[in-house]
C-alpha cells in the first residue's frame, strides 16, 4: 500500500470524509494541520466562533455544557477516530458545547475557510456531506426514540452502552471499567427521567449483575446490560 492510498483509507476512516473522491481527500490532506494539546487544554468554548474542525488521531476530548447551577455536563467522549467542530463551519452558528482535552491528544485541524474553499472546488463533495449530516439526524432520532419507547431501566443500560461506545467504539469488549463524571441528576435529564427514577433503575442494574459501582468506578458488564436495553417482547 503506498503513501498515497494509505492518506486515502485514514480520512476516508471519518464518516464527513467517506465519501469524497481522492482529489478531494488530497485537498483534505494538504490543508490538514498537525496539533498536539496537552492534558487540560480548552479547545473551544460554547459560543465561541466555528472557525475549524478538529479529528482526533489519539488522547481523549470531553464535550461538555455548564447547566444552570454551574455543574458541568458531560455530554460524550471523542478517542481516535472521532471528527467534532464541524457543525458550526458548515451551518455558520457558534459553538455548541465546550470541548477539553481530557488527556494528551494529538489531532489535525482544518480550518472553516480552506475547508468550504474545497467544497466549492469539488461540488460533488456536498453529496457526501448531506449524507454524514443525514446520519447524524438518524441519529439523534434513535436518541430521542430511546426516550419515547424503551423502559427507563432499558433507556439506562442505552445510556450507559452509549457512553462505552464513544471510548472504545462500536466493538464492544465483553466488560468495562467506567467512570462518569455525570450525576445522578446529570443523568436523569439526558434520559429523560427524575433523579429518584435513576437511582432506582441503577439499582435494578446492579441487582441485575448488569453493573458494579466501587469508589467511583462502574464496572459493566456488556453482556448483561444488552439485555436490559433491548428486552426481548414477552
Amino acid at each position: 500500500m503506498n503513501e498515497v492510498t494509505r492518506s486515502t483509507a485514514f480520512w476516508r476512516s471519518f464518516p464527513i470524509f467517506e465519501g469524497f473522491n481522492k482529489e478531494t481527500i488530497g485537498d483534505i490532506a494538504t490543508i490538514a494541520s498537525y496539533r498536539k494539546w496537552k492534558a487540560g487544554t480548552v479547545l473551544f468554548q460554547r459560543g465561541d466562533e466555528g472557525t475549524y474542525l478538529i479529528v482526533v488521531i489519539s488522547g481523549r476530548i470531553k464535550i461538555s455544557l455548564l447547566t444552570p447551577q454551574g455543574k458541568e455536563l458531560t455530554l460524550r467522549h471523542l478517542e481516535a477516530g472521532s471528527i467534532f467542530g464541524e457543525l458550526a463551519i458548515l451551518d455558520g452558528q457558534p459553538r455548541s458545547a465546550d470541548a477539553t482535552a481530557m488527556i494528551a491528544t494529538e489531532g489535525y485541524v482544518i480550518s472553516k475557510r480552506d475547508f468550504l474553499e474545497v467544497l466549492t472546488r469539488n461540488v460533488q463533495s456536498y453529496q457526501a456531506i448531506i449524507h454524514y449530516l443525514c446520519t447524524k439526524l438518524r441519529e439523534t432520532t434513535e436518541q430521542l426514540e430511546t426516550i419515547a419507547l424503551y423502559d427507563l431501566d432499558s433507556r439506562v443500560a442505552r445510556f450507559f452502552l452509549a457512553t462505552l461506545r464513544n471510548i472504545h467504539g462500536n466493538e464492544l469488549p465483553e466488560s468495562a471499567n467506567l467512570q462518569l463524571a455525570l450525576s445522578q441528576t446529570e443523568i436523569a435529564s439526558i434520559v429523560g427521567a427524575s433523579r429518584p427514577k435513576i437511582n432506582r433503575s441503577i439499582l435494578a442494574l446492579e441487582e441485575a449483575g448488569a453493573i458494579r459501582r466501587t469508589d467511583g468506578i462502574i464496572f459493566c458488564h456488556i453482556g448483561r446490560l444488552l439485555s436490559v436495553a433491548e428486552p426481548e417482547d414477552e
